[in-house]
C-alpha cells in the first residue's frame, strides 16, 4: 500500500479524507452481496424443495430437515441471516392432482449500521431487521400423464 505523505513526512489532509470513503464504499458494496447470496441459496433451496415434494414420501419433518441442511450454507451472521437455524421459515404445498408444487423460504437479515439507517428511513424493516422470501412454483407432472398423483407414483411401490 502506499503510504500517503506530505512534505514533512505526516500523514495528509488527503489521507484522512480517504480512508473513511474508502470503508463506506466497501460497506456499501458488501451488504448486497450478502444479501444476493443469501437469496440465492433461499432460492436454490426452495427449487430443490419441490422437486423434493414431487418424487419423496417424507413427511414434512423431513422436508424441513433436508431444507436447514441445505440452509446450513448461508453463514449465521446476522448480516446474512438473523436468527440461526432455526428463524428458518419452510413451507411446500403439493403435488396435487394437477402436479404443481409451491415452495417457499423466509428468513431476515439485519443490514450493516450505514444500511441499516437507509433501509429504517425507506420503511422496509421491521426492527432493523429486513425480512427476504423466496417462493417457487414448478409443475412437476408432465399434461400428458393421465391418472391421479397416487396412481402415477404407484409405479415406484
Amino acid at each position: 500500500m502506499v503510504a500517503l505523505r506530505g512534505r514533512s513526512g505526516q500523514a495528509s489532509v488527503e489521507a484522512a479524507l480517504l480512508v473513511p470513503v474508502v470503508l463506506t464504499l466497501v460497506a456499501l458494496l458488501v451488504q448486497p452481496a450478502c444479501v444476493l447470496y443469501t437469496r440465492a441459496v433461499m432460492a436454490s433451496t426452495a427449487a430443490e424443495l419441490t422437486r423434493l415434494a414431487a418424487t419423496s414420501r417424507g413427511g414434512e419433518g423431513d422436508v424441513r430437515a433436508y431444507a436447514l441442511r441445505r440452509l446450513a450454507a448461508v453463514p449465521d451472521l446476522p448480516v446474512f441471516h438473523e436468527g440461526g437455524a432455526g428463524a428458518w421459515e419452510v413451507a411446500v404445498t403439493g403435488p396435487g392432482d394437477e402436479g404443481r408444487v409451491t415452495a417457499s423460504v423466509e428468513g431476515s437479515v439485519r443490514p450493516l449500521p450505514l444500511l441499516g439507517a437507509i433501509v429504517a428511513a425507506l420503511g422496509a424493516s421491521g426492527g432493523g431487521v429486513v425480512e427476504l422470501r423466496v417462493e417457487v412454483t414448478r409443475e412437476v407432472r408432465a399434461s400428458w400423464i393421465g391418472g391421479e398423483y397416487a396412481e402415477w407414483i404407484g409405479v415406484w411401490d
